[in-house]
């Protein structure tokens, strides 16, 4: 809430100075919306969301926020309605509504981000300050009530959306079962924990027009005895990478490790520390990336939108390779083939190893955000930095993808190979969205 605080002083600060009505002044400032979305970042780590459920909080709410601007500037962008797989409609403004509709697409981003999952009304205290921002700035109250109704209305439709992603049927769905088969996936310490999402294919997809629209290739071929093979040197080139890490390649691994929660273990005692997500990541890349660029409110949120699509349709096609073949970690294969006192340089996630899911999501975010700012678009990105973790600065944000894959290399939790192919993998679904989807006039 500090930063909110800050953040809060300086818009009353700027529209103070302004001749123009304060309220539109305040609303108008994209800053506000990119705060809002670290707000949800916030929500989605304090409660332990998983990166593939926090993919799904993202994509509602963007969409919420971005089809209250779709209908507030329709000369400039287009409603997803019937471009979205399941949105068939979503309701327009009567022509004589006076609505703030930056105010409106802030709340609508709040209330779908924490309406799709638990707990409901996570934003409320924050949803409260944007309302007493607009009554302190003199929005006239016919105004202030239009936006809040049309807010709701835009928002229930996008909550009726999202309840027929099959997402409630897959809380239910079998576990998965852990076999003794040689390179297959099974628990890693130090928290052994439950394979996640296992169904996670079963969700309904944004854009793909089916989760097997994009294979991978079959794995390599699970082979520790032969020196020669494919796979054997696979698991050498990750073993010998980590006992040989680099201070810079340390960095990289950890500024990429967005593991939203880690267990500590020393000795006797446990504790978590969190992170934002992958996904959380490359939303927080989108604000930077806006405020960099000088977008305009509505600019933010359509980066924002098409980002949050785009990570959310690659976590679906890499969790369908990933249940799809349930291979083994580096981890584990390691430790009981070659050395049990091994260990990666980062906490490996409770899920199969191939392909990658950072590297997946992160080349499909890289073209969305490319196909909004550019490419060559050179940033500084400071996500880390709360978290301890010094800024890295990039090229483009291809090239911020690409680094990507070498962290999840040299954090030891995933071949280098998978990396590569989930790159691939990754540009597809991003270039999909960027094609498919004809969100500005």
């Amino acid at each position: 809430m500090r930063k909110f605080i800050l953040f809060y002083a300086a818009v009353v600060f700027l529209s103070g100075c302004s001749s123009k009505k304060d309220y539109d002044v305040v609303f108008k400032d994209p800053n506000l919306f990119c705060q809002t979305v670290y707000q949800l970042n916030g929500v989605v780590m304090g409660n332990n969301f998983s990166p593939i459920v926090a993919s799904r909080n993202y994509l509602y709410s963007s969409v919420a926020a971005y089809e209250v601007i779709a209908a507030g500037y329709p000369e400039k962008y287009r409603s997803l309605e019937g471009q979205l797989n399941g949105l068939i409609s979503v309701p327009k403004p009567a022509a004589d509504e006076d609505i703030d509709y930056e105010f409106a697409s802030l709340l609508a981003y709040c209330k779908l981000g924490t309406s799709v999952t638990f707990p409901e009304g996570s934003m409320d205290e924050y949803v409260d300050s944007l309302k007493k921002l607009a009554k302190d700035h003199g929005m006239p109250t016919d105004v202030f009530n239009n936006s809040i109704a049309f807010s709701d209305t835009v928002s229930n439709v996008i909550l009726q959306w999202s309840k027929k992603d099959n997402y409630a049927q897959t809380r239910s769905a079998e576990k998965y079962t852990i076999t003794d088969e040689p390179g297959r996936w099974i628990p890693t310490p130090p928290a052994y924990a439950s394979a996640m999402e296992p169904h996670w294919n079963e969700i309904r997809p944004a854009v793909l027009d089916s989760v097997n629209q994009f294979p991978a290739p079959p794995p390599l071929k699970f082979d520790i005895k032969d020196t020669v093979s494919d796979y054997y040197k696979q698991v050498m080139l990750s073993k010998h990478a980590i006992e040989n890490l680099t201070d810079e390649q340390k960095h990289i691994a950890d500024f990429w490790d967005d593991n939203p929660f880690k267990l500590n273990v020393s000795g006797h005692v446990m504790f978590g520390s969190k992170k934002f997500s992958p996904g959380g990541h490359w939303m927080s890349i989108a604000g930077i990336a806006a405020m960099e660029a000088k977008a305009d409110f509505a600019t933010t949120v359509y980066a924002y939108a098409k980002t949050s699509i785009a990570l959310f349709d690659a976590f679906i096609q890499c969790w369908t390779v990933k249940y799809k073949y349930n291979t083994a970690r580096p981890e584990t294969v390691i430790n009981k083939y070659f050395d049990p006192s091994w260990q990666p340089r980062l906490q490996t996630p409770p899920f199969p190893e191939y392909t990658c899911g950072h590297s997946t999501c992160s080349s499909a975010a890289a073209e969305a955000l490319t196909s909004v700012f550019g490419d060559n678009f050179s940033y500084t990105d400071s996500t880390e930095l709360e978290f301890g973790i010094a800024n890295r600065s990039f090229k483009s944000f291809r090239d911020a993808a690409l680094e990507n894959n070498m962290a999840r290399f040299y954090g030891g939790i995933h071949y280098h190979y998978s990396c590569i192919i989930a790159n691939e993998c990754g540009k597809k679904v991003g270039d999909l969205v960027v094609e498919r989807l004809k969100m500005k006039l």
